[in-house]
């Protein structure tokens, strides 16, 4: 059974979430080149696709071998990292081997896989997290859930962010972009208005 987007069972609350906060992400890198999606856009090499494959890897370990449910068929990247042999932001850009198409359908299988996990357990079933020293004992699925959220909306400030400085391109959500304007006028009066308060106080 799915997850009822008008419960307000804490688990579906949750759930719910956590699944929003996914495809707020996801919807950043429709309609980029493949250029695009790869691009470091920060000095410390923040990219589209590099966070997909990072949150693939955190979902995994989370919701899966965490609560002793694997994913199986991870990519060999995946292991070394869960060995904590994986190079430095080895999980955050893509190789040239790792193909956009490949990355998105293992963040699909990762979220699919920590869904039915989701449905399954109870808020109050637990796990371990090794890397988490002793706090990492019996943490819950509720631990989990607030724990992937936080992290997931974390790096969707990551994507906005990147999306906006590729193409302009901004909003919340698809369906919900949050924002009081589309108009680029508005928008160049509003970042005018901003950067001459700011040079008040160069």
């Amino acid at each position: 059974m799915g997850t009822d987007i008008h419960s307000s069972e804490p688990k579906a609350v949750l759930h719910r979430y956590l699944k929003r906060s996914r495809d707020a992400v996801l919807w950043k890198l429709d309609g980029l080149s493949e250029h695009d999606v790869r691009r470091p856009l920060t000095p410390t090499g923040t990219n589209l696709l590099g966070i997909v494959k990072h949150l693939a890897g955190v979902e995994a370990g989370y919701f899966g071998d965490c609560l002793g449910r694997p994913v199986p068929d991870m990519p060999a990247w995946y292991a070394e990292m869960m060995a904590d042999t994986l190079e430095d932001n080895g999980d955050m850009w893509a190789r040239p081997d790792e193909t956009r198409e490949e990355i998105l359908a293992l963040y699909a299988r990762v979220t699919a896989h920590a869904d039915a996990v989701i449905e399954e357990l109870d808020l109050e079933d637990s796990g371990t997290v090794e890397w988490w020293g002793d706090a990492g004992t019996a943490v819950t699925l509720q631990w989990f859930l607030v724990h992937m959220i936080a992290e997931t909306n974390r790096h969707g400030g990551h994507v906005d962010i990147v999306r906006e400085l590729i193409d302009g391109a901004a909003g919340m959500r698809r369906d919900a972009s949050n924002l009081p304007s589309e108009d680029g006028s508005y928008w160049e009066t509003h970042r005018q208005r901003v950067q001459d308060v700011a040079d008040h106080f160069a």
